[in-house]
């Protein structure tokens, strides 16, 4: 416990994943519908075919045969063009994500230590927007962020390679800005596309990760489902 406490008066700076991190691992729709993204919820909104392409793109990643994060998003982004994606249903889904139970309080706890705190995700900007206004985040990368026109069709998008290895880039990037070690941070994530960020820092946390996350983890939390509490991450911070 000493070291511990040694550990947390340096930490300065904390990153977060989002999906399945700060919001539930499995989304709900209007309608009660649940997919385990918000990438896979609109697949299934726009329909079976639109959900099959999407699997198809999903066997080409595990395969390996994109050359990276930008462009695997490219090709789901044609599926949600090709099948018509709007605006409202789009706005509908981030919406409707929830929070894991303890995640505003455990944000307003590091406002109040001081701490700075920075999201790094592979999803939506729309959904790290609504995190970053509701827990007052400092910095917020999302990979995808959508444009709509007058009739709210999808018209354009930018897109940012952060995910994956991706992520630890961004990550440098912002622990330079501020001029921390890497021992002054930590991480708290969920999947094995954290990994690459549990490595980057001094503390890092796997919030009801995977085994191989949990293995390049210096803390795990792990907690039966439907009954999560992200509180329990300051135990750590």
């Amino acid at each position: 416990m000493e070291e511990i406490q040694k550990m947390n008066d340096k930490i300065k700076l904390v990153f977060f994943d989002m999906e399945g991190t700060i919001f539930k691992k499995v989304y709900k729709d209007a309608k009660g519908n649940t997919a385990p993204s918000a990438w896979c919820l609109l697949a299934e909104h726009l329909g079976e075919q639109a959900l099959k392409d999407e699997e198809i793109n999903k066997d080409k990643w595990n395969n390996k045969e994109y050359a990276g994060y930008v462009e695997w998003m490219e090709d789901t982004i044609r599926i949600h063009k090709k099948y018509g994606l709007d605006k409202e249903f789009f706005e509908n889904v981030i919406n409707q994500i929830e929070y894991h139970p303890g995640v505003k309080e455990t944000f307003l706890e590091l406002k109040k230590r001081g701490i700075r705190t920075s999201l790094i995700s592979g999803g939506f900007k729309a959904q790290s927007d609504r995190a970053q206004k509701d827990l007052k985040i400092n910095h917020a990368f999302a990979a995808c962020e959508y444009f709509w026109d007058d009739d709210g069709k999808l018209l354009h998008w930018n897109l940012l390679p952060c995910d994956y290895e991706g992520k630890a880039d961004f990550m440098e990037l912002i622990i330079k800005e501020h001029g921390l070690k890497k021992n002054e941070c930590a991480f708290v994530g969920d999947g094995k596309n954290d990994i690459f960020l549990a490595k980057e820092v001094g503390l890092s946390i796997a919030f009801n990760g995977p085994r191989e996350l949990q293995d390049a983890c210096t803390h795990s939390i792990n907690q039966e489902n439907g009954n999560e509490d992200f509180i329990e991450v300051l135990k750590y911070l």
